[in-house]
């Protein structure tokens, strides 16, 4: 799985648009209130909270693959005993139980082998279960990417770049489902939709989740440069997030 730096204290501050879009894939699962469901990639833990809640009598479990983010979660959960927060690689997922669910949020755009990652997931999963989740999909910030490309080609940011590899994956839904299907899940439906933000902190969003791989290659005295150009093009007072989601829902 590719990893990067997170900023996890940062992250639970700055990540309502990520809240509010998890929450949106969160009802559409179906649950009685008594499963054990797998959080696969639950960042601060703002959406496992939300989980939690349909979860009265039931349990989740947490993982991901950030030290920041883990430690961020497990102070958000240290009261509570049916969460179980692990510090995890999703291409190394084991559990000592299947799961009767899994849901995943802004998560599996950052990993490159879906096929190695939808293996893992059917795996855990007991037969029937459901997979419900939602990522970065085909043409996802494609207008940010590209503002932020054309300084990036720049002086003296460009030496900094000259072996840039994209650290995302942002797949199309015919693909993901065939994948879904190669990997054991009976049934698969995959699709896309658009789902611009505005975020309230737009230097600190684009900083620490947009461009946050960009601006941790930069040394330090480049980095408020480049987010200063950047934000120029693309207005900060009202800056719009052009993000494009792949949705997810299987059976295993």
């Amino acid at each position: 799985m590719q990893t990067r730096d997170w900023d996890g204290a940062s992250y639970d501050r700055i990540s309502a648009p990520q809240e509010a879009l998890g929450r949106a894939v969160l009802a559409r699962m179906d649950l009685r209130g008594d499963e054990t469901v797998l959080d696969a990639g639950c960042g601060s833990g703002r959406v496992t909270e939300a989980l939690l809640e349909r979860l009265p009598r039931g349990r989740v479990i947490a993982v991901d693959a950030s030290p920041s983010m883990i430690e961020q979660a497990r102070r958000r959960f240290a009261e509570r005993e049916r969460v179980e927060v692990h510090q995890m690689d999703l291409l190394e997922l084991e559990l000592a139980q299947p799961v009767d669910a899994v849901l995943s949020t802004a998560t599996f755009h950052w990993v490159l082998d879906h096929d190695a990652l939808f293996r893992r997931l059917h795996a855990v999963l007991r037969p029937g279960g459901q997979l419900v989740a939602q990522c970065g999909g085909e043409g996802n910030i494609d207008r940010l990417r590209g503002i932020a490309k054309t300084v990036l080609e720049r002086e003296p940011y460009a030496e900094h770049f000259r072996d840039w590899r994209s650290p995302w994956y942002y797949a199309a839904p015919k693909p993901t489902r065939e994948r879904l299907l190669a990997a054991g899940f009976a049934a698969a439906e995959c699709w896309l939709a658009p789902a611009p933000q505005y975020p309230e902190q737009p230097r600190e969003f684009l900083a620490k989740v947009i461009l946050g791989p960009h601006v941790q290659r930069l040394p330090e005295d480049l980095r408020d440069p480049f987010l200063d150009e950047v934000l120029e093009k693309v207005g900060e007072s009202s800056m719009l997030v052009d993000y494009v989601r792949l949705n997810i829902d299987a059976v295993a």
